[in-house]
């Protein structure tokens, strides 16, 4: 494998991991950022994002002279290893008005190196962007000597590190094959499956796999409920379906409803593409209320479990929360489904306590206004009526339950991860409700 001068722009949760990713394939990476603190930082290798493994990759690109952090996109496309080869966009593209992706830093980006990139560079989308905006992405360029190609990422937070270095599959979309295949043949080494396609067939791709992830788990959930009418357990239908190998065992466990910085926003992002082709594609938008509902179906659990029924009122109710991140294992926020079940919570007049590993206590941000986020699990528990798992954090297993029981006002556990085994909490004393279990 020839190891190529690569830029990477932004150094977020993709561009980051990227980066870091391909300096450890044997690349020459220099990545950009607007953030010159952040940019200090990370040269001296401090890494912001909780992600496994992350912080000991970019500390071995920099060590080895392969990994570099400037401060710009022109300073990263003419690096300090000569003028970039590949140039990554990894860039925000978050949800815009009604849904739409907002390109607007792709687009700037796109402006400002447009002069700076040597003949022959070839600019990947990492980014997750609706359909045409490889195309598009050209137009701003204005360079025909220089190829556009989409290479989607596919990356889960909490485990970035590993699924770049260890791919189903490697996707790359482009009407010049010989740039498809250049930046096909940076992932050599992963020895991965690979789809070479065209641009709008690539950038498909990604959204059609988030989407179709978000119709699985509002399906399973909407199972779960089911489950809870007809006396089922979702635990033994689950494993039961996921034994097919055509339905596989992922995605299938119960929860608050699918979150997160990729999922809401991918889904609103295919239904605009959807409805600018003038095509109703009902079963997305019946997904996304899916899970809208699934959100207020939590609440009621919590209000049936408090007060005995589904009208009772919650107001002034103490409830203990344990779990704020969209999933286990990341410090991410973002369109959390635990955030967005606090907040109807407190919408209903709750008082709430929360708990999460990796929220720093006293935190206001991203949705945490009104909520007391506190140091520990028994903080949370002190004086609650209630103790709602919203998160799937794995330790939460292990806590002095006994001791969490003493805590409360009254001993009741809803369980809307399915995360715990409800003898332990019945031996501990604790009246546990979760998702689809008699």
């Amino acid at each position: 494998m020839f190891a190529r001068r690569i830029s990477v722009i932004g150094t977020g949760y993709v561009g980051l991991t990227t980066g870091a990713c391909l300096a450890s394939l044997g690349h020459l990476v220099t990545c950009g950022d607007i953030d010159a603190e952040k940019v200090e930082r990370l040269r001296r290798g401090e890494v912001d994002i909780l992600e496994p493994g992350l912080a000991e990759l970019v500390g071995e690109g920099i060590a080895a002279g392969r990994l570099n952090f400037v401060v710009g996109a022109a300073n990263a496309v003419q690096g300090p290893d000569g003028d970039a080869e590949v140039v990554f966009l990894c860039v925000p593209t978050p949800m815009g008005v009604g849904g739409v992706a907002d390109l607007s830093a792709v687009r700037a980006v796109a402006r400002e190196i447009s002069s700076l990139l040597a003949p022959g560079c070839v600019v990947v989308n990492k980014s997750t962007v609706p359909v045409g905006t490889t195309r598009h992405t050209s137009e701003l360029l204005g360079r025909d000597d220089v190829a556009v190609v989409s290479n989607p990422e596919f990356l889960r937070e909490g485990s970035a590190v590993q699924d770049f270095l260890n791919p189903d599959r490697i996707v790359v979309g482009c009407e010049q094959q010989d740039a498809a295949e250049r930046v096909a043949a940076l992932y050599s080494r992963l020895g991965a499956s690979t789809v070479l396609t065209d641009s709008a067939s690539a950038e498909m791709v990604k959204y059609a796999a988030n989407c179709f992830l978000a119709m699985k788990l509002s399906y399973v959930n909407s199972l779960a409920e089911l489950c809870e009418r007809l006396g089922a357990d979702i635990g033994d239908v689950t494993e039961g379906m996921g034994y097919d190998r055509r339905i596989g065992q992922s995605f299938l466990s119960p929860g608050p409803g699918w979150g997160g910085s990729c999922l809401p926003k991918d889904t609103e992002a295919m239904l605009q593409v959807s409805d600018s082709a003038d095509f109703e594609f009902r079963l997305l938008r019946a997904t996304i209320d899916t899970n809208t509902r699934q959100r207020q179906r939590m609440v009621d659990k919590v209000r049936v479990a408090v007060t005995g029924s589904r009208t009772g009122s919650l107001s002034g109710r103490r409830i203990g929360v344990l779990g704020l991140t969209f999933k286990a294992g990341t410090d991410d926020i973002r369109d959390s489904p635990s955030i967005a079940v606090a907040a109807l919570l407190r919408q209903a007049g709750a008082e709430l306590a929360a708990y999460d590993p990796s929220v720093p206590t006293g935190s206001t941000h991203g949705g945490l206004a009104g909520i007391d986020v506190v140091d520990s699990a028994v903080a949370a528990a002190k004086g609650a009526e209630a103790l709602v798992i919203l998160t799937e954090w794995p330790e939460f297993r292990l806590l002095d339950w006994s001791a969490l029981a003493e805590a409360t006002s009254r001993a009741i556990v809803i369980d809307t991860r399915n995360l715990l085994d409800p003898d332990v909490l019945r031996r501990a004393g604790f009246t546990c409700y979760s998702l689809g279990r008699r």
